[in-house]
């Protein structure tokens, strides 16, 4: 019994020490491979972070989650009529990741020809920005040049879509519509001054893109892309057209600096033209001077000269001193004040106030504004407009001067009545013929089309305008205005021959002739104011140079119009010539 308990304590003993050995053994046997695994994976991560890292990265670079600007296009700039004068078009801009591209690539030379770029600037450019992933190779080129540039299969060549502003009318509209930077940005006219209006919101989307930039999958849609809102101007293009081809006619027959056309509509205050030269193409950047920039139908200020006279006429009328029939003796034909001496072109002797405006009397009117005073007429020249904004909200615009002296010389009170010492610019005096022409309301001028009548404020009453408007009926038909008179309707205006003001004072062989005017006088529907800078061509009276253009175009814009032609009209030659002014 003794033995068989020994046998078993010695087996008891010997399975303890067989089992702690296999429990010793799986231990080992786990560990180790466990440490094997944490070896292997070290050492895996220290290859691909150490020795094999361009893996990670171009892993990494294969598939990309990236947020992606949608463009949102601009929006489109119509006349009255719908017809297009600003419009956003797709195009496509090249543009190169220097890192991927090889600038020894033998195909390079072929891409900078469709580019048209100098092949060895666009190879330094892919060595300057080597480090780079993005650089602009050209923008906003036709799809079918970025589709050749692209079919060339360079290195890190790639095209995306953008917007181009166009301009359909080009030249003709320049000045009103301007144009806008490369990326969209209003910088002159309409375009900057309601370029929160025009421009969009861009959108956003984030998308799944490979190592080259191509989108691999459109995941999810962040932000919708707004487009910009379109503007309806009152322009009317067909009239634009008409005004644009006189004034270029007429500066190159006279080899003038320059000229300025503004059209209104009577009873809206509504700019129907409004043309320039020296213009540009604003469609080609490549061309622009700076000089020819400016609208200045709105930003350039003159003195109005004789085209004020029915102004200080209508003062005289509503201040209850005058009537049409008063008459003023201007004998002898001058006045003078000091060394400063006030000249008619002949003593017209003794006149009534329609002789005074036919004959363009500068002593008839000086004699007036003496006996009204300085005030009286100052106030309603301010009343009609001039010395102050007009509120048509285009940038640049000039207020022009309008003196106010604590007491008035009476050679001030003279040369305000016939328009020295005040300026203007041409919208200016355009609205205060508008308020002649539609029975004394003055009107705010707008740029863009109305879609009801406008709140205007009365400045004179019926009978006075009325008054004058017949006054300048006779201007036309046998007076300095002669050669205003359009084809098939009756006219009214008045001339205006100013001299220039250079660095030295006023300029004696440079002057700027002005027409000023409304037709059909007895119903008037459109004011245009013409004016000439520095004719050259021998003449340069207003009535010789700007009154035909304002013949023409008035014409041919009632016409299109469909205003009825006062067919009594027809064959009604001009008097110029026999009444021996020239305005």
């Amino acid at each position: 019994m003794a033995n068989l308990s020994g046998r078993s304590k010695q087996t008891t003993s010997w399975v303890q020490r067989v089992s702690a050995g296999l429990k010793a053994w799986r231990f080992g046997s786990v560990l180790g491979v466990f440490l094997l695994v944490v070896l292997g994976i070290g050492w895996r991560l220290t290859d691909l972070h150490v020795v094999d890292n361009d893996f990670l990265r171009k892993q990494g670079d294969v598939r990309t989650i990236r947020v992606e600007s949608i463009d949102a296009h601009r929006g489109v700039v119509t006349d009255r009529h719908g017809e297009p004068l600003a419009v956003s078009t797709p195009v496509q801009t090249v543009w190169a990741n220097p890192s991927e591209t090889d600038p020894e690539d033998p195909q390079l030379a072929v891409l900078a020809r469709i580019l048209e770029m100098p092949e060895g600037d666009l190879r330094q450019r892919l060595r300057d920005y080597a480090g780079r992933e993005f650089i602009y190779l050209r923008r906003k080129v036709q799809p079918a040049l970025a589709r050749d540039a692209l079919a060339l299969g360079v290195g890190g060549i790639y095209a995306r879509q953008e917007y181009r502003r166009y301009y359909p009318a080009g030249e003709v509209t320049a000045h009103v519509v301007g144009f806008t930077s490369i990326d969209e940005k209003g910088q002159e006219g309409i375009e900057l001054a309601y370029n929160q209006w025009l421009a969009g919101e861009p959108g956003a989307k984030r998308v799944l893109k490979d190592n080259r930039g191509r989108v691999i999958k459109d995941l999810m849609l962040i932000r919708d892309a707004k487009p910009g809102k379109d503007l309806e101007l009152s322009i009317d293009l067909r009239l634009q057209y008409l005004a644009y081809r006189e004034l270029k006619a007429v500066v190159n027959a006279h080899n003038a600096r320059g000229g300025t056309l503004v059209m209104l509509d009577v009873d809206t205050g509504e700019v129907l033209a409004m043309v320039n030269q020296g213009s540009y193409n604003p469609n080609d950047r490549s061309q622009l001077a700076a000089e020819n920039l400016r609208n200045k139908a709105i930003t350039d200020l003159f003195e109005p000269g004789s085209t004020m006279k029915p102004l200080t006429i209508a003062a005289a009328l509503e201040s209850g001193k005058y009537k049409v029939n008063s008459t003023v003796d201007t004998s002898p034909g001058y006045r003078r004040f000091g060394r400063f001496t006030i000249r008619d072109h002949r003593n017209y002797g003794v006149m009534d106030l329609t002789e005074i405006i036919v004959k363009s009397s500068n002593v008839g009117v000086s004699k007036i504004a003496t006996d009204l005073g300085g005030d009286t007429l100052r106030n309603l020249f301010a009343r009609m407009g001039l010395g102050q904004a007009t509120g048509i909200g285009f940038p640049g615009e000039a207020v022009g001067v309008l003196p106010a002296p604590p007491k008035w010389r009476p050679v001030e009170e003279s040369t305000l009545s016939y328009g020295y010492g005040v300026s203007v610019n041409a919208l200016q005096l355009a609205q205060a013929y508008m308020v002649i022409a539609n029975g004394g309301i003055r009107y705010p001028v707008s740029l863009m089309k109305q879609d009801r009548p406008p709140e205007g404020q009365r400045v004179l009453s019926e009978g006075v305008t009325l008054a004058v408007r017949n006054m300048l009926k006779e201007a036309v038909a046998r007076g300095t205005g002669g050669r205003a008179q359009p084809a098939l309707y009756a006219a009214g205006g008045k001339t205006g021959t100013v001299h220039l003001v250079g660095s030295q004072g006023y300029e004696d062989s440079m002057y700027k002739a002005i027409f000023a005017g409304m037709a059909p006088v007895d119903d008037p529907r459109i004011v245009t104011v013409v004016a000439v800078d520095a004719p050259q061509s021998g003449e340069y009276y207003g009535g010789e140079v700007a009154a035909p253009v304002f013949a023409r175009v008035m014409g041919d814009a009632l016409r299109l119009l469909n205003v009825k032609p006062e067919l009594e009209v027809t064959g009604a030659k001009s008097p110029r010539a026999a009444s021996g002014e020239r305005g």
